[in-house]
């Protein structure tokens, strides 16, 4: 498995909706049909924040090993991460279907990034030298 791929498309992955919360949160919230308050915005905002601060350090890692005993803190992050969220929005999706078409797509993002990084931590990292 190539590890800069996955770490470097992650890591945009997280630029890109850290740079759309922080600057764009009611743009998501009209999308969701929730009404927008100081609240929802600055909490939305802060989580943009949260998402570019964790695709910097998978952009920072991108080149070094990963898996087994290499960068494990790193890989556990992701791991729990793109698991836990990927697993909440399959257990979502799953009890109402009818959720837009844009929340289906996250849900397989971030299972297939959760399935990834799983693969990734449970094994130790290939040469690219072999």
């Amino acid at each position: 498995m190539n590890t800069k791929l996955i770490m470097t498309s992650s890591a945009l992955f997280m630029f890109a909706a850290g740079i759309a919360l922080t600057f764009f949160p009611d743009l998501f919230l009209d999308l969701l049909n929730l009404e927008p308050n100081q609240i929802t915005l600055f909490l939305l905002q802060i989580l943009g924040a949260l998402y570019f601060g964790f695709g910097m350090l998978n952009w920072m890692n991108k080149g070094r090993p990963i898996g087994g005993i290499y960068n494990r803190p790193v890989a556990i992050a992701n791991l729990s991460h793109f698991m836990i969220a990927g697993l909440a929005l399959l257990k979502g999706l799953s009890t109402n279907p009818e959720l837009p078409y844009p929340i289906w797509v996250l849900g397989i993002i971030y299972i297939l990034f959760g399935f990834a990084f799983g693969v990734i931590f449970f094994r130790h990292p290939i040469s690219d030298k072999t």
